[in-house]
C-alpha cells in the first residue's frame, strides 16, 4: 500500500511539473514576441501572467519616459482608464455590505433633483443600462476634459441631457453611470472616492503601487503617455485627471493587479456571494464593471480601458485561475494585438501576427472628399473627419481615432487592427465605407 501511495506521488507530481513547464514555455513564447514587437515599435508597456497565485511572466518592454530613456518595469505606474470601473463597482458592493446603500437604491436617494432619478436604480450605473447619456461623447468633451472639474460639476454637463433609453432597457457603455458611481461612494461613504478605494481596497490587498489621481499631486514611477503619430511617438493629448473620476481616474502596476486578482478567490474584501453578485451579467454580458465572456469554452471576466496615452486589460480565467495584465503607455500600439495573442498562447489557439502597415501621404483633394457620416447599422455612424494633414473616424459613443493612408482610398488603423475601404458611386462621388476588422467586413452608405 505504501509502495502504491510513492508511486502515485511521484506521478503526480511529475504531472504537476510537465504543466508548470508547458506553462512556463507558452510565457517564453509570449515574452520573445513581446521583445521583437517592442524592438519594432509595436509594443510598449508592463505584462504579467499567473496561474494558480504563481508568477509566469512579470515584465516592462520599452519606455515609460522616452525623453529620459527610462524603461518600462514591473514597478512602472499606469493609468488604468476604464479598468478603475471594477474597482468602483467593488467600492458600491463593500458599502452595501457595510448597509450604507443597495444597489436597487433610487438615483433621487443621493441627488434629490436628478431628472428621472426615480427611475435609475446604482444596479443601472453598475451595469450601464441607465440611459444616462454617455458625456464623453458629448461635442464639447475635447475642451472640457483639459479643466479640472468637481464631481458635481462634471455631472452638470450631462445631469440635463435627454435619456437614450429609459432605464433597464438595453446596455449602452457610459462613463457618465461611473460618475455618478463615484458622487454616490463619496456620499454614502463621507470620504472621498480615493481615499475610499485606497483604504477599503489597496491597503487590504497589499496594492502599494496603486491610487488614485488627486490635482496635481506627484506620482513616482508613473509612465509617461504617447500616441504613435504620422512621424512617430508623439506626446499624448492631455485630459485633466479629475474628468474620469471613477470611470477611469485610478493608476497601479501590473504586480499589483496580480493582488487584485488574487482577491477574488478570498473572502479579504467581501464575502462569496457578494462577489457572486458583482459578476453576474445582466445585459449584453455586462455585470458590475467587469465582462463576463468565455474563451474557448474557458469562462473569462475582463475589462479593457484606454484613455489619452494609456490602453490596458485585465483578464481572469477563474477555472483555470489564471490571469493576464497588459498595461501599455502608447495608446495605439493595437497593430501588434498582445492581449489576443496572450490568450491564444496559453491556451494553445490560433492567432495571427500583425502586417507591418507604411503610411502614405494624404492628399488634401482626396482626403476632404471622404469627409462625412457613413451609418453602418442604424443609429451607429463614423464620421470621417481631415483635419490640417491627418485623417480621423469616430463611431457612435466612440472617441476620435486617427486612420493613415496605404493608398488614396484605402486606409488603416493604428489604435486597432482596422482598415477602412471608402468607394464611389456611377458619378464619381465617394458613397460608401467599409469597415474590414476581424475577418469581417461592414458597409455603410454615407449620408452626409
Amino acid at each position: 500500500m505504501k509502495k502504491t501511495l510513492l508511486i502515485l506521488s511521484i506521478f503526480t507530481a511529475s504531472f504537476a511539473v510537465k504543466a508548470q513547464t508547458t506553462d512556463q514555455q507558452r510565457v517564453n513564447k509570449i515574452d520573445s514576441l513581446f521583445e521583437v514587437y517592442a524592438k519594432k515599435n509595436m509594443f510598449c508597456g508592463a505584462v504579467s501572467i499567473s496561474k494558480k497565485g504563481t508568477s509566469l511572466l512579470s515584465k516592462g518592454y520599452g519606455m515609460a519616459n522616452y525623453s529620459f530613456d527610462i524603461p518600462n518595469t514591473v514597478h512602472t505606474k499606469f493609468k488604468l482608464a476604464s479598468v478603475s470601473k471594477q474597482f468602483t463597482a467593488m467600492a458600491i458592493m463593500i458599502l452595501q455590505e457595510q448597509g450604507k446603500l443597495n444597489t436597487d437604491d433610487k438615483l433621487i436617494k443621493f441627488i434629490a433633483d436628478y431628472p428621472n432619478g426615480e427611475k435609475i436604480t446604482v444596479h443601472h450605473l453598475l451595469t450601464h443600462t441607465s440611459g444616462i447619456h454617455n458625456f464623453t461623447s458629448n461635442e464639447n468633451y475635447d475642451s472640457m476634459m483639459v479643466l479640472p472639474h468637481t464631481l458635481t460639476e462634471i455631472i452638470s454637463h450631462f445631469k440635463n441631457q435627454k435619456l437614450d433609453f429609459e432605464p433597464g432597457e438595453k446596455f449602452n457603455y457610459s462613463n457618465s453611470g461611473y460618475v455618478l458611481l463615484s458622487y454616490i461612494i463619496e456620499k454614502a461613504s463621507g470620504k472621498t472616492y480615493g481615499e475610499f478605494i485606497t483604504t477599503q481596497i489597496f491597503e487590504p490587498l497589499g496594492m502599494k503601487n496603486s491610487g488614485a489621481f488627486e490635482g496635481n499631486k506627484l506620482i513616482k514611477n508613473l509612465a509617461l503617455g504617447y500616441t504613435n503619430g504620422e512621424n512617430g511617438l508623439e506626446n499624448a493629448g492631455y485630459i485633466d485627471m479629475s474628468i474620469p473620476a471613477g470611470a477611469g481616474a485610478l493608476y497601479s502596476t501590473v504586480e499589483d493587479l496580480q493582488l487584485w486578482d488574487s482577491s477574488f478567490y478570498t473572502e479579504k474584501l467581501v464575502k462569496k456571494a457578494t462577489l457572486d453578485k458583482m459578476m453576474t451579467p445582466f445585459k449584453e454580458g455586462y455585470a458590475y464593471g467587469l465582462m463576463i465572456d468565455s474563451y474557448l469554452k474557458h469562462p473569462w471576466i475582463n475589462h479593457t480601458g484606454g484613455i489619452q496615452g494609456f490602453s490596458t486589460v485585465i483578464n481572469r480565467f477563474p477555472e483555470d485561475e489564471l490571469c493576464i495584465v497588459i498595461l501599455k503607455n502608447v495608446d495605439n500600439y493595437m497593430a501588434f494585438s498582445a492581449n489576443k495573442v496572450c490568450r491564444a498562447i496559453m491556451f494553445d489557439d490560433k492567432y495571427e501576427l500583425p502586417v507591418e502597415r507604411v503610411a502614405a501621404k494624404i492628399d488634401k483633394a482626396v482626403g476632404q472628399s471622404l469627409c462625412g457620416d457613413y451609418e453602418l447599422d442604424p443609429g451607429f455612424v463614423m464620421t470621417v473627419t481631415f483635419e490640417g494633414e491627418r485623417m480621423f473616424v469616430q463611431a457612435t459613443g466612440q472617441p476620435k481615432i486617427e486612420i493613415f493612408s496605404e493608398g488614396s482610398y484605402n486606409y488603416f488603423c493604428k489604435a486597432v487592427n482596422a482598415q477602412f475601404e471608402f468607394s464611389k458611386d456611377k458619378k464619381n462621388n465617394i458613397s460608401s465605407l467599409t469597415l474590414v476588422q476581424n475577418g469581417q467586413k461592414m458597409p455603410g452608405k454615407k449620408i452626409k
